[in-house]
């Protein structure tokens, strides 16, 4: 029962540091990257799909996204869809072939994705110390109940707390590299 509770928090809180690390990707450090585009939906006959649905995206450098539309009357729809993002992008439209230039990133749009990634990161945190909390708390019921003992429930937590601790300096080492990313030029 205590190892069913400690590998439920391990995956609980491996799934934090993975959501962190999704939301890391949507946050841009000056290079273009496909997974800039993977939250912008387009209409594709009467119904909202995620833009890859409808066209391959790629970076054809490190200042520009190329997506190749599969259907060429979808062009429009998908640079249409790009401007109404609230990403800032402005698409040029070729035939079936979308060219999108990135702005580069000035000073101080650097420090408000700095501020923006350490919020994702205290939040990625927050959940991993939730995550503790009802383990430890599963530990006490466990322990109330008398179906183990104190020793057991001490160790259990001790595992716990060295799991959380592994966790947040992971979520730690991340934002730092993230950090790195967005403030080099």
């Amino acid at each position: 029962m205590l190892t069913e509770i400690q590998q439920d928090a391990k995956d609980r809180m491996g799934k934090s540091i993975n959501s962190l690390e999704n939301n890391f990707t949507k946050i841009r450090a000056g290079r273009a990257h496909p997974s800039l585009l993977e939250q912008v939906q387009v209409e594709y006959y009467g119904s909202m799909v995620p833009l890859s649905q409808v066209g391959n995206i790629v970076a054809e450098d490190s200042r520009t996204l190329k997506v190749s539309v599969w259907e060429k009357e979808m062009s429009a729809a998908v640079e249409k869809a790009i401007m109404t993002s609230d990403l800032g992008l402005n698409p040029q439209t070729m035939g079936q072939v979308i060219r999108i230039p990135l702005p580069p990133l000035t000073e101080e749009r650097r420090r408000d994705l700095v501020k923006v990634v350490k919020d994702e990161a205290e939040n990625a945190k927050i959940a991993i110390r939730n995550i503790r909390r009802d383990a430890n708390s599963d530990f006490k019921d466990l322990l109330k109940d008398k179906e183990i003992s104190e020793d057991e429930a001490r160790h259990a937590e001790d595992n716990i707390q060295k799991l959380t601790n592994a966790s947040v300096k992971e979520v730690e080492t991340k934002l730092a590299d993230k950090e790195n990313s967005l403030l080099e030029i």
